[in-house]
């Protein structure tokens, strides 16, 4: 997916980068082809980690909290009910078959 967002990237754009988890279980890595794309464009990838900006966790919910409320921003979980299918439910994690956040329903109550 990268190959085709860097040949679609604009002059001086940025690509963040979190999370590979597509990659964790491969034998070889999938490669990039088109990287001579980030000098012509003099495109920027920055990786992150949510500990970068945790200290701005607390403003995040006052302003996200009341959006989410209102409906303007919408989240997707991929509900899977039983501990039982708890092992194909992370398995499919790392073959891109959820959608949204993974959710495993141990007690309905």
């Amino acid at each position: 997916m990268l190959d085709a967002v860097l040949l679609n990237m604009r002059i001086h754009g940025r690509i963040s980068l979190c999370g590979m988890i597509s990659q964790y279980n491969l034998n070889h890595l999938e490669g990039v082809q088109n990287l001579l794309n980030l000098i012509g464009n003099r495109i920027r990838m920055e990786g992150f980690i949510v500990n970068d900006h945790y200290h701005l966790y607390d403003k995040f919910l006052e302003m996200v909290i009341p959006l989410i409320k209102e409906g303007k921003i919408v989240y997707v979980e991929d509900i899977v009910e039983g501990i039982e299918n708890a092992p194909s439910a992370l398995i499919g994690l790392f073959h891109g078959r959820n959608v949204g956040k993974q959710v495993v329903v141990v007690d309905s109550q």
